[in-house]
C-alpha cells in the first residue's frame, strides 16, 4: 500500500510513520505548514505549527529512511480552522479547533491531495483503531484510554475511514515512547502537544481580541440584572467561573458560573452551578461514521474531548440529533461535538446548537 504518512514532528507520528514502514508499505513523510510565519521554536508543550517541527519531522524521516515533503496549507487552515474558530467564538459558541481541522485538512484537503497523487492511504499518529468489515471500516476507541482521540475523529465518514490508517490505536503511550528511543527516533523524550496549535503561547482571549476588537459588556444574573461587566464575551464559555471578576458575591454567598453567552445583546449571564444542569442536547450537522442509526438510537454519548461518556437516548430527524441523558450533566457549550458510541464503537457526531435542563 501507498502510504502518505502526516508528520507533525512529534513522537507519535514518528512512530505511527516507522510502523507503516515496517509493515511493508511505501511510505512517504509530509509536514504540513499550517502557519504563514511559523515561530522558530515551540514553546514547551504548546503548538505544534513551528520551523522546530518542521526540522524535527524531518530528522525523523531521515532516520526512517523515507521521502519526505513540506506541504503549505496554510490558507485553507487559515480559512477552514482559524477564521471558524474566531467566528464562532464571535457568535458565542465555543468550537473545537482539532475536530475542524481533522474533518477540513488532515481527511479533507491532505487525502484528497494524496489519493490525486496515487496514494491509498493517510497515515497519523492519533490514538483510535480501525477494523474492518467487510467493505466497511469502523472507528473504535484506543486501547489507552487516556490517549483516546476517537472524539476528534468522530467527523470522518466511510469513504474519509477507508483511506485512514492509525497504527498507535492499540498501543500505550509509554509503550509508543520507549519505541522511539529504540529506533533511535529524537523526538522520544518531546513533549506532547497541548492546548490550540495556532495559539502558541496560550493567551487564547488575547488572540481572538486582536481579531475581534476590544469589545466590553455587562455581566448579568439570570433575572437580567447587571451584575458586572466584562472585556469581551469571547473570553468565556459556559460553565467558567474564573475571570468574572464579579466586585459582590451572590445573595445566597454561592458561586457563580457562566451560564448563557448572548452577541447579540454582547451581555454574559451568570448563576449557581445547579443552573448549568443540562438534561437535553441539540445538535445540527451530524455526521456518521458507517450507516446512520435508527430514528430512535440508545447508546452513550461524549461532548468533551476529554470528558466521560454518559447514557441517553438519540432522537435522529431531519434537522439533526436530539440527545436525551439518562442524568444530567453540566457545562455543554454550543459548538461542541457530541459524539455517539455503542461500546467502544463511535456511530457519528453533531455540532451542539442549543440545550435544556
Amino acid at each position: 500500500m501507498k502510504v502518505l504518512a502526516a508528520m507533525s514532528g512529534g513522537v507519535d507520528s514518528a512512530v505511527a510513520a516507522a510502523r507503516a514502514v515496517e509493515a511493508g508499505h511505501d511510505v512517504t513523510g509530509v509536514h504540513l505548514a499550517l502557519s504563514k510565519n511559523p515561530q522558530s521554536f515551540r514553546s514547551g508543550a504548546r503548538g505544534c505549527c513551528s520551523k522546530e517541527d518542521a526540522h524535527d519531522a524531518r530528522r525523523a524521516a531521515d532516520v526512517l529512511g523515507i521521502p519526505f515533503y513540506v506541504w503549505d496549507l496554510s490558507d485553507r487552515f487559515a480559512a477552514d480552522v482559524v477564521s471558524d474558530f474566531v467566528a464562532e467564538y464571535a457568535a458565542g459558541r465555543t468550537p473545537n479547533p482539532c475536530v475542524r481541522c481533522n474533518e477540513k485538512i488532515k481527511f479533507s484537503a491532505v487525502l484528497d491531495r494524496g489519493v490525486a497523487l496515487g496514494f491509498d492511504a493517510v497515515c497519523t499518529g492519533h490514538y483510535a483503531r480501525l477494523i474492518r468489515t467487510g467493505d466497511d471500516v469502523e472507528l473504535y476507541r484506543a486501547v489507552d484510554s487516556s490517549k483516546d482521540q476517537s472524539y476528534v475523529l468522530a467527523v470522518l465518514n466511510q469513504h474519509q475511514l477507508r483511506r485512514s490508517y492509525f497504527p498507535l490505536g492499540a498501543s500505550l503511550k509509554a509503550d509508543v515512547r520507549t519505541e522511539a528511543r529504540e529506533r533511535g527516533l529524537a523526538v522520544a523524550e518531546k513533549p506532547d502537544s497541548h492546548d490550540i496549535c495556532f495559539i502558541a503561547n496560550g493567551d487564547t482571549a488575547g488572540f481572538l481580541e486582536q481579531r475581534l476588537g476590544n469589545r466590553p459588556g455587562d455581566i448579568v444574573d439570570a433575572t437580567g440584572t447587571k451584575v458586572g461587566e466584562h472585556g469581551g464575551s469571547h473570553r468565556f464559555t459556559i460553565g467558567q467561573r474564573r475571570g468574572l471578576r464579579l466586585g459582590r458575591p451572590a445573595p445566597d454567598g454561592q458561586p457563580r458560573f457562566v451560564l448563557t453567552i448572548t452577541p447579540t445583546t454582547n451581555t454574559v449571564t451568570v448563576g449557581p452551578r445547579d443552573a448549568l444542569a443540562v438534561s437535553m442536547i441539540s445538535a445540527i450537522r451530524p455526521i456518521w461514521t458507517g450507516q446512520p442509526p435508527a430514528a430512535e438510537w440508545s447508546g452513550a454519548v461524549q461532548v468533551r474531548a476529554h470528558g466521560l461518556s454518559m447514557p441517553a437516548t438519540v432522537r435522529v430527524h431531519d434537522d439533526g440529533l436530539d440527545v436525551i441523558l439518562e442524568s444530567a450533566t453540566s457545562g455543554v457549550a454550543p459548538g461542541q461535538a457530541v459524539v455517539l458510541y455503542e461500546g467502544s464503537l463511535v456511530i457519528g457526531s453533531a455540532t451542539i446548537s442549543a440545550t435544556q435542563a
